[in-house]
């Protein structure tokens, strides 16, 4: 169970009342006399985020009371207790009243508890809640701890999490739960024909590699993850601007992120047969670097002409897909940091989709709203496939051109798909640029939640 709950409270446990703006006055004439008197005095409305903490006569914590959106409102924020963690003395709480929605209020004051503490000491919350009634308390501790791996994950800073670490991660999660690990490396990428992950790893001193885990019964559906794992993008001799490096720590955001689904199925015992599949270097710069308008081969035999050495998340994506597609999924699900052109379009919050399976489609999209985890779908629109034609190859890694960034690289990806009963492709952020509720600034896990939601439903 999640270190932010407490089954047993052997303290006082302290109440907290939601109220908006339309319920604070009948809330604030049912407080005691003294209680009142102080909330009046100190100007509280209930407005979104606002807390206050109420005196008893004896000088301790009473009560607390916190400021909600409006029900009606659309602009509510269902994470909006996540704040609670960060903002309440040491105790332990429990919710007085209903809250919009008090599982995603609970599952945020458990992600809004969240501390990133491996390099310096960190002031993590001693502040600890009381499971409401009714909610399932296991599950989302699972979903919480899971979360918490992708952050932290992707919070550690390349020089120390690169393909060997990214690796060691993956293997720890295989021994707790009784998966199989495996894992190539190196000069053996080319010998087990996967050489676009070779071509982008080899430039660096810390060998690329393709992680494999498998758990499950094989007699259950087939369900495969693919995570975009590079542990530093510099953006290969197509070199980014230092502004753009400053977060490229995230770039295995994709990897992070299904490592936390994986664990969040596994810990569920869904009724799956998983395979996890994450592609693993460093783009890195030097004289063996791969360049501007060399080719490739790649796993399902296609010639690749590389347009932008920055687009490199999709070739190492492209050979672990093409694997994943042998066997012919059930489902098959990538994710990655993959395009700004996607940031252009929708922003850091709100990941696109791309599948052609028109039920995976609504399922996910129900989920997503349903766990506050959002997403919204792009087309894989055909006609901008010729824009990915090389007069010398069989494909280009890039458009030429700047339009449609993410459609396209979501084309290309297609391009090594062809069994799978159903492909979805999810082109995340993995990282908040500034705190919200529930959200630190950081390392995020995006998408997760909403695909583990629609896998509970099919396969729980």
């Amino acid at each position: 169970m999640h270190s932010v709950f407490e089954t047993a409270p052997a303290a006082a446990v302290i109440p907290i009342t939601f109220a908006t703006k339309t319920t604070w006055n009948a809330i604030c004439a049912g407080l005691p006399r003294e209680a009142r008197q102080f909330a009046l005095a100190n100007g509280f409305t209930a407005k979104p985020g606002a807390c206050l903490a109420l005196p008893a006569t004896n000088g301790k914590i009473a009560h607390i009371v916190f400021g909600l959106e409006e029900e009606t409102s659309k602009y509510r924020d269902l994470f909006r207790p996540g704040i609670l963690p960060s903002v309440l003395p040491p105790g332990i709480y429990r919710f007085a009243n209903p809250p919009h929605d008090t599982h995603l209020a609970t599952l945020a004051f458990a992600l809004g508890s969240y501390r990133f503490g491996r390099y310096h000491k960190t002031d993590t919350p001693d502040v600890r809640l009381v499971p409401p009634e009714g909610v399932d308390v296991s599950a989302i501790s699972r979903i919480a701890d899971a979360s918490n791996l992708a952050r932290d994950l992707i919070n550690t800073p390349s020089n120390d999490m690169g393909p060997e670490e990214l690796a060691q991660a993956a293997q720890d999660l295989a021994k707790r739960f009784g998966a199989s690990f495996n894992c190539i490396v190196g000069e053996d990428l080319t010998r087990h024909n996967f050489p676009l992950i070779h071509a982008v790893g080899m430039a660096s001193a810390r060998a690329p590699r393709l992680i494999d885990l498998s758990w499950g019964n094989p007699a259950h559906p087939k369900v495969t993850l693919v995570g975009k794992g590079v542990c530093f993008d510099t953006g290969g001799l197509d070199l980014k601007p230092s502004t753009g490096m400053l977060i490229m720590k995230k770039d295995m955001g994709g990897a992070a992120n299904v490592l936390a689904l994986a664990q969040m199925v596994m810990g569920a015992q869904l009724k799956v047969r998983l395979r996890l599949l994450i592609p693993a270097a460093e783009n890195a710069v030097a004289g063996n670097a791969f360049r501007p308008l060399d080719i490739f081969p790649s796993r399902n035999g296609l010639n690749v002409e590389i347009c932008n050495t920055d687009a490199e998340g999709r070739l190492i994506l492209a050979d672990a897909l093409a694997l994943a597609d042998e066997e012919k999924p059930d489902l098959l699900i990538d994710l990655g940091t993959l395009t700004g052109a996607a940031r252009v379009a929708l922003g850091p919050d709100l990941p696109p989709f791309y599948t052609n399976d028109e039920t995976l489609a609504q399922d996910l999209a129900t989920c997503a709203k349903e766990e506050n985890d959002p997403l919204w779908r792009l087309p894989l629109w055909l006609p901008y496939d010729a824009w990915l034609d090389s007069k010398i190859a069989d494909v280009n890694n890039a458009a030429s051109g700047t339009f449609a960034g993410s459609i396209t690289c979501a084309l290309f990806l297609q391009r090594f798909v062809e069994n799978a009963r159903s492909w979805l492709h999810i082109d995340i952020y993995g990282w908040t640029p500034s705190a919200k509720p529930a959200r630190p600034e950081g390392g995020e896990c995006q998408a997760a939640r909403a695909i583990y939601k629609l896998l509970s439903n099919r396969y729980g």
